[in-house]
């Protein structure tokens, strides 16, 4: 398979400079290991998951660090917890060497735990998810990002105005809709190939109901948790009713909650909090979710087509869950700091479909899967800005042109993020 550059890598060198130790987390399958050997190619690599680097490490970790002090990648960092334990020793006892080891996890809820416990302070972390738009292009990470690299302003406007070029579909084979309904998985999204692809995702699923998460929690009903996903295939984009759920699954809503925080920490689905600092006290509470991936998503709805994805009932919450999911990872691999993301709604409906807050200030954002957005539809959204008295704001859509919506929102075509 062909190497696709990621726009993680160089955040991932400039943290080995910072770090004696980088961690890479997020899916199987993602490419994280393929990653981290790209960025450090010279280094020596050991797969944890593979018997006899497991036993070599674990079985005298005195003296493997005694021989192996530096440049060592480690594969699958869950499956032995006490390696991150031991680093700590290994690190401080040359605290201000840094750019020493590699580590890469994948499902595995403790992990990020464990690295908090021991590493605190000593470890860059770094999450990785399926290909964005931009990597499967081959060109660099969108202009658009830039303007999170400092506080946000009016003069945004005209700087996304005159700097971003929207793709030409004609000049660059580019069709977001392809990419809405295949996702990023890297294996089947470049094999091209529909019966590779369904039997990749089949595959898929099953490993990570019957291997990943059976492991990680022996005792778990794996039948309806496997139903409870396939739910979730509906459900990407919207509030969780966790007692509607429940209800479906003859479960209780403590046990909705338990599996849908599993889902978010094995990297299949992502929480998106309430965005509770709004001037308005009735915003609704309750979490919004989505499908990390759209391609398994739509895999899981049984969605095989695009005149199936264009003519499903679910297609505009598929599009908010694909155009947030490549929004965060845009922002992952920026300098942006102490960001979050959230959504915002109320009970009188009002609602803001992603709101980002860090260093750079706090931009709200708009999703339309249309061609065209109305200033009707951009109501909720002028009047967040005004009450939060903020800059400006995004529509991204799918239509051909950056402009001026009104004086304070801006559309962006969904192909230039």
């Amino acid at each position: 398979m062909t190497y696709i550059d990621r726009n993680l890598q160089p955040k991932i060198d400039e943290l080995l400079g910072f770090f004696p130790a980088v961690i890479i987390v997020g899916a199987r399958q993602t490419g994280n290991t393929t990653l981290a050997k790209k960025c450090q190619p010279g280094w020596v690599h050991f797969d944890l998951e593979k018997g006899s680097d497991y036993d070599f490490i674990s079985r005298d970790f005195d003296f493997f660090f005694k021989e192996n002090p530096k440049h060592i990648i480690f594969d699958e960092a869950q499956e032995l917890p006490q390696l991150l334990r031991e680093l700590r020793g290994v690190i401080d006892s040359d605290r201000q060497q840094k750019n020493r080891f590699i580590l890469t996890g994948s499902s595995s809820p403790e992990i990020l735990e464990e690295v908090s416990d021991s590493l605190a302070g000593r470890i860059g972390i770094v999450e990785v998810g399926t290909l964005k738009m931009n990597e499967l292009l081959s060109e660099p990470l969108p202009a658009f990002y830039s303007i999170f690299s400092s506080m946000l302003g009016a003069s945004f406007l005209e700087y996304l105005k005159s700097q971003i070029v929207v793709p030409n579909p004609e000049s660059t084979n580019f069709d977001v809709l392809h990419r809405l309904l295949k996702g990023g998985y890297p294996e089947p999204v470049l094999a091209q190939d529909d019966k590779f692809f369904n039997l990749w995702m089949e595959n898929y699923f099953q490993t990570y109901i019957n291997r990943d998460i059976k492991k990680l929690f022996p005792r778990l009903d794996s039948i309806k948790f496997r139903r409870f996903i396939s739910i979730l295939s509906s459900l990407s984009g919207t509030m969780i009713n966790k007692a509607a759920v429940a209800r479906s699954l003859d479960i209780n809503e403590v046990t909705v909650r338990d599996y849908l925080d599993m889902a978010h920490n094995t990297f299949i689905w992502r929480l998106i909090p309430s965005y509770e600092k709004a001037k308005i006290k009735s915003v609704l509470k309750m979490p919004k979710g989505i499908f990390r991936d759209s391609g398994l998503n739509h895999y899981l709805a049984s969605i095989g087509s695009r005149e199936q994805m264009l003519n499903t009932s679910t297609v505009g919450y598929n599009f908010e869950s694909f155009v947030i999911e490549e929004l965060i990872r845009g922002l992952q691999a920026c300098d942006a700091t102490r960001w979050d993301y959230y959504y915002y709604r109320t009970r009188n409906g009002a609602e803001v479909d992603l709101i980002f807050e860090g260093s750079f200030g706090v931009l709200p954002i708009e999703i339309k899967f249309g061609h065209h957005t109305t200033l009707k539809q951009l109501t909720s959204l002028r009047k967040f800005i005004a009450e939060n008295k903020l800059p400006f704001g995004v529509v991204i859509n799918n239509s051909s042109e950056i402009r001026l919506l009104c004086d304070s929102v801006i559309q962006i075509p969904v192909a230039c993020i």
